[in-house]
């Protein structure tokens, strides 16, 4: 069976429950709906890679830390938003893929730095385009993508 669009799901409420007021409802299932969209579209992109669009966020935030693509994984773990547990999976994969590579640092023997290899550098630069490209065609049919920007922005949590 397939999915029923929001405005049906949304009218079914409203005729079963019209005393209650749920725009909200409506504005968070057509982001949960979208959401699954682009995960769905990016993640298609990145397993063409040999990632996991988790994967792919590391190696992101890595080689948009800048030279020498080095961070903790504290501040990963603060960029991505991720549990400490999920952080360590996603390292250990993206270590045997040679993509990173964990060491100590030499200031304070007790932190790890997580660094970008050559290798990680170049695939990420390798589907860079393609995915900016992607992302562009993603949003082509929303006409006021800055307004769009601007309300997301000021919703950000």
């Amino acid at each position: 069976m397939a999915p029923k669009s929001v405005d049906t799901i949304i009218e079914q409420l409203h005729n079963e429950i019209p005393e209650v007021e749920i725009l909200a409802t409506e504005v968070i299932a057509r982001m949960i709906r979208i959401a699954k969209k682009l995960d769905v579209e990016l993640g298609a992109l990145h397993k063409q890679y040999g990632l996991k669009k988790g994967e792919f966020d590391v190696i992101a935030t890595l080689r948009r830390a800048g030279k020498p693509y080095q961070l903790t994984p504290t501040e990963l773990l603060n960029s991505l938003l991720l549990t400490s547990g999920a952080m360590t999976n996603r390292l250990d994969r993206l270590e045997g893929k040679g993509l990173i590579k964990r060491t100590h640092s030499q200031s304070d023997r007790r932190s790890i730095i997580v660094e970008l290899t050559k290798c990680g550098y170049q695939l990420f630069d390798e589907m860079f385009d393609e995915n900016i490209e992607l992302q562009k065609r993603l949003v082509s049919s929303v006409e006021n993508k800055e307004q769009l920007n601007h309300l997301l922005k000021s919703w950000e949590i």
